[in-house]
């Protein structure tokens, strides 16, 4: 099974599950108050880090840099607003893991050397040929 379909189909069932202990243990609305606080502080503190990482990556360009790291890092604090707006509390706490700069920054080299660990590139030398010569 690919791992995207199992994730949908377990990220669901354990939400499900800790709606149910949760409520059990402190009552149907402190649980939906609960959710709803975390996603309006998620969100408070993704536009936040958002707005910081805007700055540094124009000051990247400034000094004529690509400003790589803030643009993963801005698409990784997209990815934490949205599961800040899924109900749930599994999606909440991944989320603010990924708000955070340092937890971020562990996700980020987690996920780019499951990426550099792949061989399906060659690498080469090249020349620009003019055909006007």
């Amino acid at each position: 099974m690919s791992t995207i379909i199992l994730l949908i189909i377990i990220i669901p069932i354990i939400e499900i599950y800790l709606f149910i202990n949760i409520g059990s243990q402190i009552g149907p609305l402190n649980t939906i108050s609960l959710i709803l606080i975390t996603a309006i502080f998620g969100l408070y503190y993704a536009r936040y880090e958002g707005l910081n990482t805007l700055r540094s990556a124009i000051k990247q360009l400034v000094k004529d840099e690509v400003p790589v790291n803030e643009i993963i890092s801005g698409a990784a604090l997209a990815f934490a607003a949205f599961l800040m707006i899924l109900p749930g509390f599994l999606t909440d706490i991944i989320g603010l893991l990924i708000i955070f700069p340092l937890t971020r920054k562990i996700f980020i080299k987690k996920i780019s050397k499951k990426k550099n660990n792949n061989k399906n590139f060659i690498e080469g030398e090249y020349e620009d040929i003019d055909d006007q010569k």
